[in-house]
């Protein structure tokens, strides 16, 4: 069985690196997963940078990637992010998630906000 790995929304948020690690999930290399509120994160960083793009298109790929993957979209976490401590507040739900969807790994390039400490209990 491939690993389960929640990608961030800054993994996301980069065209090469979101369709590097969506077709490594296709291939089944790991299991990608993410929540609703992850791909607003990256959709919403994406228009603010880029005011140019479309919330259409980008709701259209979020749409295409929930699609791509099997049982990729994370559900019911939102009750345990009070419950958790990070660095970044702000982070807490992709711990939840992390957890709620048995994720082995988080794929993210905020590695100071997710304290090995914390995270690998």
């Amino acid at each position: 069985m491939s690993d389960v790995a929640l990608l961030d929304a800054n993994v996301l948020y980069p065209a090469p690196i979101r369709d590097i690690l969506l077709q490594l999930a296709v291939e089944d290399v790991f299991w990608g997963r993410w929540t609703a509120d992850i791909h607003e994160e990256w959709i919403e960083a994406l228009l603010r940078n880029e005011p140019h793009r479309e919330r259409v298109a980008l709701e259209r790929t979020r749409d295409l990637m929930n699609q791509a993957t099997r049982d990729a979209l994370i559900t019911g976490y939102e009750a345990l992010i009070n419950c958790l401590e990070l660095p970044d507040p702000n982070d807490r739900h992709v711990l939840a998630a992390a957890i709620v969807g048995r994720c082995d790994v988080i794929v993210t390039q905020n590695l100071q906000d997710f304290p090995t400490e914390i995270v690998s209990l």
